[in-house]
Parts: structure tokens; C-alpha cells; sequence
């Protein structure tokens, strides 16, 4: 990493050869804006600029870019100027306010807070899913805003689709853990607070969840929480459904907030037409982006974080010949921003030479 802070105009930026393009990372603070930032890096994603806006909270600090620093910058209509992709990382609200103006400047729209999902033009997508469907989406001229897929939702329909491969899936049920990292970094410093609180008998803070997260397992926040439990599950069987299409029968859901920091984790029990054969559906459902998990190594919050793969493990059930038990845990914000990227990498065919000059 360079011991000078990265300060030459955007404008002024040496761009090396084949880096063709601009990006903007609005809410580059954030939990998902850092790991979006990080996956550009590690598939050398070809921009020779990357612009860090965010609120006037996060203005000012230092953030790394690969092997340069740079500021994060207050979001403002001219900084979309000349950018081809803008990521949304941010909160719904902070989308919300500025995403029009990247648009009206021409930028392509990739948004991971799901707020613009029902937008004219705008498609939930998961490059994963595409393909394994083999129905990758063809490159649109104007494309509208893409909306990456709720990591649970990628996770599910990747594990269903090739579950489906090994044998008739009549029925899907999951339970989901929800991780405090899905309400960003305010989430993350509560359940923490919360759990400091406790072991020396303070009041515990409650402005993000309304409700003792701390030690404890809960299906619904306080009444002043949003987004609600069951606004979750509906999202993420939404995006399951736009992702899918018809090919794999929905799961029923059930989403816990648990007393954790970083991961999903989730078990689904599928009932099969006819009897498992754990060895062959283990082998179906292996492959790109799903690791089985050794029986030493069994698959956990911890074990999966700063991983893009899903870890998984399965165990037959005594009492049904015809059901099997997944038990999987996934990197929520590493899935997200690596959905997130693999859209952007998906749009360039409409860019070919970028907007620098």
C-alpha cells in the first residue's frame, strides 16, 4: 500500500492501457460499499478511476483502494459526470436521493439496497444463477437499474436448480439466520453494544432492532425496526422467484435475527420424489460456487466469512427415507458485492470504450 494519500483530480488521472472505464461507489463506508471496493480490486476490474461518495458522516476518511488510498467524497451531481457504473451500497434512503442523478448522467445503475426494483426497466439479477440456468442476459443498449439478488435468494436457487438435477424436489423448507451485518454497520455496533451492556447489567441500546438482539434469538424486531422480518422473507423469495423463473419450486421461509455479526446461515430440509442417495445428490450439488464441507471442517458463520463460495453439509433424515437436510452458511456482503461486480462486468459489452478521454 503507497504511504501517500491518493489526491489527482479524476480528471487528471493517468489511465493505463486497457483501464477503459469510470466507476462511483455511493456509500463507500459502508459494510457492503468496502466489500464492493474490494472485489473490483481482486478481479482487476478494469477502471482507472474509482470515485468513494458517501454522506457527510463518512466524508473525509481514508478508504484503500488496492494498493492506493483514497478520500471518500460527499455524494453530489457532478461527481456522477463521466462515470460509467455507479454501485448503490449505501441504505434504501441514500439510493433513493441520488440514483437519478447518476442515471441522468449516464451512468449504468447497480443497486444492492433493492430499492429500484420495481423502476421501469430495472431486472434482480445473479450471474450464478444465469448460469447455471444457461439463460445468461443479453446486453441491453439502456439497460435500466440492476438489482443484485438477496445472497439467501442466490444461495437457494443455486442449491434448488441442482438439488432438482439429482431428483424431483417435492417440497423445500428453510430457516434462516440472519446476520447483524444485514442492517449495515449501525447493526453490527448495537448487537455489540448490546452484548457489552448485558455482561455489566447496563440498558441496552435498541435504535436499529427495537429489541434485545444480544443472547438471544427473535422472530420479529421491536415495532419502530425497518425494514420488519417479514419484509426479509418476502424480498428474498421475490428475488427467488425472479431469478428462477419457473425451474425450481419455491421454499417455504421462516428468518430468524441472530445473535450474530457476519454470514447467513441457513437449513433446508428437501423432501425428494424418492429416496436420497446422499453420495450422488453431495456430487450434483458440488461445483462452482458451493464447497462441501469436510466432517472436520463443518460449515459455520465463522468459517465462511471473507469467502464467496457457499460452504455446505448434508445429513440424511432417520425418520425420512425420501428427506435430506442442507446445512449451508454464506457471506452475505461478499455474495452481494461479488453479484454486484459480475453485473457490472456483464454491462461493459454496452461500453466498449468507456467514457475517458
Amino acid at each position: 500500500m503507497s504511504e501517500s494519500a491518493k489526491t489527482m483530480p479524476a480528471s487528471q488521472t493517468l489511465v493505463p492501457r486497457g483501464k477503459l472505464y469510470r466507476a462511483a461507489i455511493v456509500g463507500a463506508g459502508s459494510l457492503k460499499g468496502k466489500e464492493v471496493a474490494e472485489v473490483l480490486n481482486e478481479r482487476n476490474f478494469p477502471a482507472a478511476d474509482i470515485r468513494l461518495l458517501d454522506d457527510d458522516e463518512a466524508m473525509g476518511r481514508l478508504e484503500a483502494m488496492g494498493d492506493e488510498i483514497s478520500f471518500i467524497q460527499r455524494v453530489r451531481a457532478e461527481q456522477f459526470e463521466n462515470v460509467d457504473f455507479t454501485f448503490f451500497a449505501s441504505d434504501q434512503d441514500s439510493t433513493r436521493r441520488s440514483w437519478k442523478d447518476a442515471r441522468d448522467a449516464g451512468s449504468a445503475i447497480i443497486d444492492l439496497s433493492s430499492v429500484l426494483e420495481n423502476e421501469p426497466g430495472a431486472t434482480v439479477r445473479s450471474l450464478w444463477i444465469e448460469r447455471e440456468r444457461g439463460q445468461v442476459a443479453p446486453p441491453e443498449l439502456q439497460p435500466g437499474p440492476c438489482v443484485t439478488a438477496h445472497p439467501v435468494a442466490v444461495t437457494l436457487a443455486l442449491l434448488l436448480l441442482r438439488a432438482k438435477k439429482a431428483g424431483g424436489v417435492r417440497r423445500a423448507v428453510a430457516t434462516i439466520f440472519e446476520p447483524a451485518s444485514e442492517h449495515g454497520q449501525r447493526g453490527m455496533d448495537e448487537l455489540h453494544q448490546q452484548t457489552v451492556n448485558l455482561l455489566s447489567f447496563q440498558p441496552l441500546p435498541k435504535d436499529v432492532f427495537d429489541a434485545q438482539v444480544a443472547f438471544n434469538m427473535i422472530a420479529r424486531y421491536g415495532p419502530k425496526s425497518q425494514p420488519t422480518i417479514d419484509s426479509i422473507e418476502t424480498r428474498v423469495l421475490r428475488h427467488f422467484r425472479k431469478i428462477v423463473a419457473e425451474e425450481a419450486t419455491a421454499p417455504s421461509l421462516f428468518v430468524l435475527q441472530a445473535p450474530i455479526f457476519h454470514s447467513h446461515a441457513l437449513t433446508v430440509f428437501l423432501e425428494m420424489e424418492g429416496s436420497v442417495d446422499i453420495p450422488y445428490l453431495t456430487k450434483t450439488l458440488a461445483g462452482d460456487h458451493v464447497t462441501i464441507a469436510s466432517e472436520d471442517d463443518f460449515p459455520s458463520n465463522v468459517s465462511s466469512a471473507g469467502q464467496a463460495d457457499i460452504q455446505l453439509a448434508l445429513k440424511a433424515d432417520p425418520a425420512q427415507p425420501n428427506g435430506v437436510w442442507l446445512w449451508a452458511a454464506v457471506d452475505n456482503l461478499r455474495v452481494s458485492a461479488v453479484t454486484a461486480v459480475e453485473c457490472a462486468e456483464s454491462m461493459t459489452a454496452t461500453r466498449p470504450t468507456g467514457k475517458i478521454q
